[in-house]
């Protein structure tokens, strides 16, 4: 499916219904919800050595530029000193982006699989349950750098007061569906895509995300606290059904395809 042919049924979505796709959210959550908590485990676990590996260099240099500025108070020779807080302060901030860089490419990859895990239960298709699938060669340089956008965006839109960023946070929850299946897009195509879609339903899809988020909150604090772990997956539905509804999938044209190629045989 193309950017025009997406952007054209944006255009002409038509109007959703709130409790039918809440029910439908219920539903495909009894699905997959083992398969939610499997992705919010890899994500701590793959995120533990990514930490490890830049924050023991980033204490390390810590200790370096503390001893670095007490030096300056028993030594002459306080420009040196100061050249090399300078360079360590410089590292922190490197090794602290990359930190950030790396953190959120792993959050974005696994929730982009996850959708299409969900594709793969909702529609009860057969394939790979794969966790890694733009953490692999072909999509992982795509993921780098949408991720960087996507933390731009709302580094950008928090510095603003705030306010632009309750905005943002729809467009930003549908560049991740989008990616998911629409992989081999240009990032700026994505980009564009999932604004257009949280433009065109911004409030519904706001208010569908904020009642299912609060839900599965209320729901996991009842489960004795780690519930949160286990229904945290249900906030992520809605995206998942809106974009079906509004967008849909390449194989409903191939379905209806092969229907028409069958009449006319």
């Amino acid at each position: 499916m193309d950017t025009t042919e997406i952007n054209q049924r944006i255009n002409n979505a038509k109007v959703l219904d709130f409790g039918t796709i809440f029910n439908q959210s219920i539903e495909l959550f009894k699905k997959v919800w083992v398969q939610g908590l499997i992705t919010l485990l890899l994500n701590v676990v793959l995120a533990i050595p990514v930490v490890l590996t830049v924050y023991i260099p980033l204490i390390l240099f810590g200790v370096a530029d503390a001893f670095s500025r007490s030096s300056d108070y028993n030594s002459y020779d306080s420009y040196g000193s100061t050249g090399i807080s300078i360079f360590i302060s410089l590292v922190m901030f490197v090794l602290y982006i990359v930190l950030i860089v790396a953190l959120s490419t792993i959050g974005l990859a696994l929730k982009a699989a996850f959708y299409r895990i969900c594709k793969l239960r909702d529609l009860e298709e057969l394939g790979k349950e794969d966790y890694f699938y733009f953490l692999r060669k072909p999509y992982l340089g795509k993921t780098i750098k949408l991720s960087l956008a996507f933390s731009g965006i709302a580094i950008a839109s928090a510095m603003l007061c705030f306010l632009p960023l309750i905005y943002v946070i729809v467009p930003l929850s549908f560049m991740v569906v989008v990616y998911a299946f629409n992989p081999d897009l240009a990032i700026k195509d994505i980009i564009k895509l999932a604004f257009d879609l949280g433009n065109k339903k911004w409030l519904f899809s706001a208010g569908l995300m904020i009642v299912s988020g609060f839900l599965a909150m209320i729901i996991g604090f009842l489960m004795c606290g780690f519930g949160v772990y286990v229904t945290s997956s249900f906030g992520q539905l809605p995206a998942y059904f809106i974009y079906k509804d509004v967008v849909g999938f390449n194989y409903e044209n191939d379905q209806l395809s092969r229907i028409e190629q069958l009449g006319i045989e």
